[in-house]
């Protein structure tokens, strides 16, 4: 590597057709409690941390951390806004961050109201040219439990293959029960 991540200058905020994609700020815990409870029951399944209802308190918490792991250049939490009403989408983000590769791995979610639309498809795509384009990323993740088809469909959609199905690698949040996890990936060299 040979520029050190935290002297990057990352834009924290760009957009896609007809979404507005920023970086998590203080202040954005109310929308994105509404969001999490509004979608809490679609999203246990599949997502750990939605196990249980955060408070207010906690989804205000989170995004002020994300803030500060955007600035140390340790994670890119991203918050997902409509551009024609304003309204909050949901959540994606830019994790498990390898710098010497680079590369990363997407994570995303809806709230409810907004899942059908393609607005996931559409941020997957931006946020893995902004990966390419702007993070000079040669690699691109979507990691996702073998059972949840929406979210390899969208892994699909956007142009990512499998490259792995790893067994009894993860626990089911509600159930304890061992999982299945599929990993996509883009690398540069295929990369749109």
């Amino acid at each position: 590597m040979t520029q050190r991540p935290i002297l990057l200058d990352i834009p924290d905020s760009f957009e896609s057709k007809r979404l507005v994609i920023c970086a998590l700020r203080p202040g954005d815990g109310t929308v994105l409690n509404q969001a999490i409870l509004e979608s809490l029951e679609e999203l246990r399944p599949w997502l750990p941390w939605a196990s249980q209802a955060p408070s207010l308190a906690d989804s205000e918490e989170f995004a002020r951390n994300a803030a500060v792991n955007w600035l140390a250049r340790r994670e890119f939490v991203l918050a997902l806004w409509r551009k024609d009403t304003g309204e909050y989408v949901g959540g994606s983000g830019m994790h498990r961050i390898d710098w010497e590769v680079p590369s990363v791995e997407i994570g995303y979610w809806l709230r409810t109201s907004q899942v059908g639309q393609g607005f996931v498809t559409e941020a997957v795509n931006t946020i893995t040219a902004f990966a390419f384009n702007t993070l000079g990323a040669h690699r691109v993740e979507i990691h996702c439990d073998e059972r949840n088809t929406r979210s390899a469909a969208v892994a699909r959609r956007a142009g990512f293959e499998v490259e792995a199905r790893l067994r009894n690698h993860r626990r089911n949040p509600l159930t304890m029960a061992l999982c299945n996890t599929m990993i996509f990936a883009k690398v540069r060299d295929t990369a749109n």
